[in-house]
């Protein structure tokens, strides 16, 4: 697993974190390497991202949130990348993370990957992001590529996205396998963080590689649930969980505590 950019501009601090992150990932994996590397050029194989890397002015935003889809959805809490990038002054950014799809534009609930280079005033957006959602057809997992249907940029309910100038720099390379607790990769580095900084709130953002094996990944269901969500049991019934092979490509965005 490897390549998480973070929010500092200081090689002394990206070292700091590497000696958080690696005591507590040795932990929870028989075998955890931390340390401070070049960003790889990420718009090559295997990532094919819209940009180069994850550096430069990185920001973390939170947009909307799971209380816009419990106990029952609010539909019309629609956003805009290009905005978000605005309102985080940053036009033009490269964002990457996780969210949800507008199911206005889109028809159906699905999870959205966003993977966008945001407009600026020179440029138009460039949206490399997928969709994975529930398959009509066998109720399997449908990955596609948000581009081959959609021109927009769009998002709906919820988003946990980081966004840099995309520029190449000093990144947290992340290398663990092994694991031997009961924490997932990206749920022991928060709490590697949490434990450390206590009441103060860090964030981590990037991308990473399940290089082999597997993981236990929801997608949410194409119709949002009749019944009130009121607990998170109810939550977890709605999803549909599939069992992924490697290699998976994941885009973290990692924030300490509620700040």
């Amino acid at each position: 697993c490897h390549n998480l950019g973070d929010f500092s501009m200081s090689v002394t601090l990206l070292l700091f974190f590497t000696i958080v992150l690696q005591k507590g990932l040795k932990e929870n994996f028989a075998d955890a390497q931390v340390s401070v590397v070049d960003c790889p050029d990420l718009s090559q194989e295997p990532f094919n991202f819209p940009a180069k890397g994850i550096c430069g002015k990185p920001r973390i935003a939170d947009v909307g949130g799971v209380p816009y889809l419990i106990p029952v959805v609010q539909r019309e809490k629609v956003y805009d990348l290009n905005t978000v990038a605005k309102d985080i002054e940053l036009p033009g950014a490269f964002i990457l993370g996780a969210g949800a799809v507008s199911s206005k534009i889109v028809g159906v609930n699905a999870e959205l990957i966003p993977i966008v280079q945001t407009k600026s005033e020179k440029k138009p957006a460039v949206n490399g992001s997928y969709i994975a959602q529930i398959n009509p057809a066998d109720k399997g997992c449908l990955l596609e590529k948000y581009s081959s249907k959609y021109t927009d940029c769009e998002f709906g309910l919820l988003a946990n996205l980081y966004a840099s100038e995309g520029q190449p720099g000093k990144v947290i390379e992340v290398k663990a396998n092994g694991r031997t607790g009961e924490l997932n990769f990206v749920s022991c580095l928060r709490q590697s963080l949490e434990k450390h900084y206590g009441e103060k709130p860090v964030g981590m953002g990037g991308t990473f590689i399940i290089q082999k094996g597997k993981a236990k990944i929801h997608i949410m269901p194409p119709e949002f649930s009749a019944c009130p969500l009121n607990t998170d049991e109810d939550v977890n019934n709605w999803l549909k969980f599939f069992e992924m092979k490697a290699p998976l490509i994941c885009q973290p965005v990692i924030v300490s505590r509620d700040p």
